[in-house]
Parts: C-alpha cells; structure tokens; sequence
C-alpha cells in the first residue's frame, strides 16, 4: 500500500504553486496524497511569515503533531517555506519532533531530503540556489512541461524573489534577490498547461511587473506574447508593484481580451509620509493617478488591493489618508492587515506604538467602509452582462454553477448543462454579500477543451 503524505499550506499564491509542485514530487517516489494529517505518514507544512499570525498557527500545529509523533514514531514532520528560510536550524532545536526544515529554493531537492530523513537524520536545507546572473530558469527542466493544472486554472511563476525591500516586509529575506525566467521557458510551460486543460493562467512573482528577460524584453513584452498563445482563455497575475505599473501595461490591458480586466495593486497606507518609512516609493496621488488612468482606458476594469493599519507611528490623522483612498479607488476587494513587526526587516527595530486597540478599531473602520463600497458595486452590477468562466458546481443548489467574472468577482449561475471550464455570457440578477448572481445568456460556449487523455 503506498505512503500518504499531506501538505498544509499557508500564504500566497507562491505557495499553493510550490505545494502543488511537492504534491507531484511526492507523488513521483509513490506517496498518495492524504486529505488530513491523521491519514499521513508524511506531513509538510508550506509556511508564510509575512504576517505574525500565520507563523503562529505554524507552531500551534507542530504542538498538534507532537502527540501524532509520540504515537507514531515513524511519521515523518517537516517544515518548508518562507518560516524555515527564516529560522532553519532553530526550528530544529526548537522542535524535536521535527524532522525536516528547508526553504523555498531547496523544494525540488524534497526526494533526496526524505531519503535522509529514512535514513535516521534530521535535515535542514536553507541554502541559496547561485543568483549570480538575473536571468535564472529555476524551474529544473525536466518539470517546465509538468506544471499543475488545478480545475480551470494554473500558475506559473516568472520571477522570484524581490529587490523592492519594503520596510516592513521579510520577503527578500525568505524568497533572497530577484531573478527572472527566461521568456521561451515561461512560453514553453503556458503552452503545456493549456495542452492539458487549463483555461486561465496566473502569473506569479513578489514584483511581477520588474520581470526583466533581457534590456528589451519585460513583464509589457511576456504579457503581450502570452495573450497570443493558442487555446489560452485568460491571464491574470500577481503581485505587480505600483512603482512599476505604467500607461504601456493598462493600454495593453484594455487592448488584449485575454488579459484580465482585473488589477491586484497594493498600496499599503494612505499616508504620504507613512509611504516614505515603508519605502515604497511612490504617493498616494502618484498611485490614484494610475488607477485613473486605467479606469479611462478598461472601464469596468476591477482593482483589488492590500493595505496594513497601525504601522509604527501612524496617527489618525495618517489613517484617514487611508479611508480617502478607499473612496477613492473603490476596490472591489481590500485584504488588510494589522501590522505586525517581522524580524530582520528595517523597522523591525521601531517602537510598535499603536495600541492593539487602534489596530484593531482602524481595521473594523476599513472593513466597515469596504463592506459599503463592495455592496454598492455589487448593485450597481444587477442587469450588467458578465463574461464568466465556470470554474465548479454549487455545494448545494441543483442546476447552478459557480465561476469567475474577468474581473474576479465570484458569481453563481443558474443555467442547464453548463461544465467547469465554460466560457459563458451570463446577466446579473442580484448578489448576496461578496457572490454575484446570475443565468446564462444564449448558449454556453466551450472554451478550448483538454487533450491530454490523463487530464
């Protein structure tokens, strides 16, 4: 009976791409995947440390297996991503349980780690790949045409790393310095999770848009070449830094179908000056005026974004600046976050002199105004039509189908013999809370079907 290995994974999209990536490592030496971690003899945890909170649910999970392992002696433990970057061997001597810890740029080395593990050691791999030159096809080549299709969607990554060093953000510290993939590598991958069944792919990077293939060659030239692979319905892509984004990128947005009409652009504080101590290097005028100018080119174009309240210093004063711009910009969704000090980052060594309580007040302010703009838009959408691609059924109504506007706005759709992976025109009858309904226009229309015979 094979092995059954389970993977908990917390943070981005970089990670549900790396842990996806480990599931087929794994399943290559003949681990099953298991649905929990009582079924396992293997469990990794894919790990984020961005935030305080993630990193927490980390260990209170290794406290969980601890009992796990007392009765099992031969279940193997082990920790990757950014927290294993981040603290490697301590994890090791913090958790005796443990029996594995490696960092993003050791993942394809997984096999040969859990060899060792059998053999009796406990391995910690933390080292860096050679960044020497910023053109690096980290993507081993035997797996450029074996990338993950989950559903409708894939990812695919194009740079890692980042050399932004915001103030507060651990991330070039876990994920090291920039590099890019070469173009006809990343082409090469998008070509082969179309051939297997994907309709929509994401573009992944910490700063997508510094993506740099040669002096000639960045993110403006990759989108444009993959909006014209054949069978490709969509592309998105996250997370492209506001100091890079420009009027080229949204003219070629409005001008490509493919290319989502949906913007992820994080702008962190309202507050020029708070901006300046999170080196971000750009203001909150500089930040509307794109969102302006992409509004002029792409109506209905959606922007989404992520901000943090209480950073060290912030006054209300500052905060407001914060409440201005989401009236501003209007985002169809906000992911935010009460700051909370990373080590080894610029301000980890400020006072964090907010009161728990401000933090915690400034967040129920966002969300309070963010609950408003959301059901304001949403109504304003009721009898608009929305091209949506069904990417799965209800959980519990018969007849109707989830999916996803190219604007990223979930929406249920009442229609006969839709299929996950139709491209549908469909009209808006109402909504309920952050899910659009809706029912199919006309025919439903196949979007480019799989022909691999495993898909």
């Amino acid at each position: 009976m094979p092995e059954k290995a389970y993977i908990k994974t917390f943070g981005c999209q970089m990670n549900e791409h790396d842990s996806f990536r480990m599931m087929d490592l794994l399943r290559e030496i003949g681990y099953d995947i298991a649905d929990s971690p009582e079924d396992a003899s293997l469990v990794l945890m894919n790990t984020c440390s961005v935030r305080h909170n993630p990193e927490n649910k980390v260990y209170s999970l290794l406290g969980a297996l601890r009992r796990r392992k007392a009765a099992r002696p031969d279940l193997i433990i082990g920790v990757a991503g950014c927290v294993a970057q981040q603290e490697g061997e301590r994890l090791l001597e913090r958790e005796k349980t443990l029996d594995l810890v490696f960092g993003p740029d050791n993942l394809f080395r997984l096999p040969e780690m859990i060899a060792a593990v059998k053999r009796g050691e406990r391995v910690c791999a933390t080292q860096w790949l050679p960044r020497e030159r910023k053109i690096q096809n980290f993507i081993p080549e035997e797996w450029v045409e074996r990338g993950h299709v989950d559903g409708v969607k894939a990812y695919v990554a194009i740079t890692k790393g980042c050399n932004n060093m915001c103030a507060f953000c651990i991330v070039p510290h876990t994920r090291g310095r920039e590099v890019s993939r070469e173009a006809e590598n990343i082409l090469r991958e998008a070509r082969s999770l179309v051939a297997r069944g994907a309709k929509e792919i994401w573009l992944l990077g910490q700063n997508v848009n510094s993506y740099q293939a040669s002096r000639d060659y960045r993110f403006h030239q990759l989108l444009d070449d993959l909006s014209q692979v054949d069978g490709l319905e969509r592309i998105r892509f996250t997370a492209p830094h506001p100091k890079d984004w420009n009027k080229a990128l949204s003219d070629l947005m409005a001008s490509r179908k493919r290319i989502c009409k949906h913007l992820h652009l994080p702008f962190q504080a309202g507050s020029d000056r708070i901006l300046e101590i999170m080196r971000r290097n750009h203001t909150l005028d500089e930040y509307l005026a794109k969102v302006r100018y992409l509004r002029s080119v792409a109506p209905g174009v959606e922007v989404t974004t992520d901000l943090i309240v209480g950073f060290p210093t912030e006054t209300e004063a500052d905060f407001e600046r914060t409440l201005y711009c989401l009236e501003q910009a209007r985002f169809s969704q906000v992911y935010p976050f009460k700051y909370s000090p990373r080590p080894g980052t610029p301000v980890a060594d400020l006072p964090d002199d907010v009161p728990r309580e401000a933090k915690e007040e400034r967040l129920a302010r966002v969300i309070a105004l963010q609950e408003r703009i959301n059901e304001e838009s949403q109504r304003a959408l009721v009898g608009a039509t929305q091209e949506v691609l069904i990417d799965g059924a209800h959980p519990r109504k018969r007849h109707v189908m989830n999916g996803r506007t190219d604007g990223y706005r979930a929406i249920s759709v009442r229609g006969e013999h839709l299929e996950i992976g139709d491209l549908v025109a469909v009209r808006v009858t109402g909504y309920a809370g952050h899910w659009l309904e809706g029912t199919l226009i006309g025919e439903r229309r196949e979007a480019a079907r799989a022909t691999c015979p495993v898909c």
